[in-house]
């Protein structure tokens, strides 16, 4: 094994396990901000670090610290310590190894092999996806069952039954996407949405298979346990649920294995329905062949949007009220020279690329790049979307929850597959 197979599988490992790490802060950052937002009101904006904010950032850290610090309880009257303190670790895990299957970038060629871009390269694609998705809710029933609280045990038997009502319309909604992509692996998926329908629509699986993509992503919310179909620990009725004798990190782990599986839901989602990591109208072909061009428009581009960024913030972060000396401005002034610092660090590296580096597998190289920014920027999105769904629709009744994993979902997910199945025989 070359230096470069070890390189390329560190980083594949380390991009799996720090990238869904990451994005807890930056999700529960989108939260908060999102919130405030549908609710107008200003969010976080109190917590600092010698002035600084970081936009509501640090209050993140605040959260991590109270939570480290907090006491850590178990209840004397449980009968089964093990299992729960086992069942937040279940929940957790399960969410950071479901996202081991998903490619960020395009199968990349150096030196006459190839290296696929996925933290496990495995051909199960979706298959593992749903395996560990569906071994998540162990986690929630075994803390329902072992908080040995008749609210837990409640809790633990609605994610129970909301994981029965809801895998079934998503297992169906794959099955027809798999009939139009032929297979179960995921960069051959994303692969597949790189081609173009009638010569300049991106074949993305929301446009191939629109009812599907609806089912899958209302199935992959509840699956999330998020609002509107958090039934499992909804605070009106059952306190908090299955996590309801939790304290200090265990509530945590809960609380970030949420956060991890929505991350982990948006960019499945994203790889079925939304081209993956596919650029729109740019092929991985395409990109290599046309890298130096690109290279010169990225160069342009990235002071563009620093400069729009830095307006931007300039605008928002400020006072509503008159202030002679406002400590926002010197902080505005210190965001700014980063954010120009990183600009002309990304600029100098292209110039680099371009003058000593461009041709051969420096190309795929710049492309795999390219396509991690894509596939995150779009995962991004997702996560938005599920912010976005959280604070505009109320929680469900427990019977409309059924009825619509029963009585909707799954017909539409039976015509689905035959309505898929009678297209692509009648054009094969």
């Amino acid at each position: 094994m070359s230096q470069l197979d070890i390189l390329l599988i560190v980083s594949r490992v380390c991009f799996g396990a720090f990238v869904p790490l990451c994005f807890i802060a930056v999700c529960v950052w989108m939260e908060r901000r999102g919130a405030a937002f549908f609710q107008d009101r200003s969010g976080p904006n109190r917590a600092n670090i010698c002035g600084f904010r970081a936009g509501g950032l640090v209050q993140n850290l605040a959260d991590a610290v109270k939570l480290i610090t907090k006491e850590d309880i178990i209840p004397g009257h449980l009968k089964h310590k093990f299992y729960f303190v086992l069942a937040p670790c279940i929940v957790f895990c399960i969410a950071i190894a479901s996202f081991a299957a998903i490619p960020f970038a395009d199968v990349m060629k150096i030196g006459g092999k190839e290296y696929i871009m996925q933290t496990i390269p495995t051909d199960l694609g979706i298959l593992w996806f749903l395996a560990l998705a569906g071994f998540g809710v162990y986690g929630i029933i075994l803390a329902g069952w072992s908080s040995h609280n008749k609210y837990g045990v409640l809790g633990g038997l609605r994610a129970a039954a909301q994981v029965i009502s809801y895998e079934i319309p998503m297992g169906l909604a794959i099955v027809s996407a798999l009939i139009v992509y032929g297979t179960v692996n995921l960069t051959g998926i994303a692969q597949f949405q790189g081609q173009l329908l009638f010569g300049f629509i991106p074949m993305w699986g929301v446009v191939l298979q629109p009812l599907g993509a609806i089912i899958f992503i209302v199935a992959a919310f509840a699956e999330a346990n998020r609002t509107p179909f958090d039934l499992a620990e909804g605070e009106s009725e059952l306190v908090a649920g299955f996590h309801v004798e939790y304290s200090s990190m265990k509530f945590g782990m809960f609380f970030m294995g949420e956060y991890v599986a929505m991350f982990t839901n948006a960019a499945i989602i994203v790889t079925l329905y939304f081209g993956g990591f596919q650029i729109p109208w740019l092929a991985t072909e395409t990109l290599v062949a046309y890298a130096r061009p690109l290279t010169v428009l990225m160069m342009l581009a990235v002071p563009a949007c620093g400069w729009i960024f830095c307006l931007w913030m300039s605008k928002n972060n400020r006072s509503h009220y008159a202030h002679e000396s406002d400590y926002r401005d010197r902080e505005v002034a210190v965001y700014t020279k980063i954010v120009w610092g990183i600009v002309a660090a990304i600029d100098i590296m292209l110039f680099v690329y371009l003058i000593a580096a461009s041709g051969g597998d420096a190309d795929r190289v710049l492309v795999m790049f390219l396509q991690v920014f894509t596939f995150l920027i779009k995962t991004t999105m997702m996560c938005f979307v599920y912010v976005w769904v959280r604070w505009t629709l109320p929680r469900f009744r427990y019977d409309q929850l059924q009825r619509l994993g029963w009585q909707t979902l799954l017909p539409l997910s039976l015509l689905n597959i035959f309505i898929t199945s009678a297209v692509v025989v009648a054009l094969s």
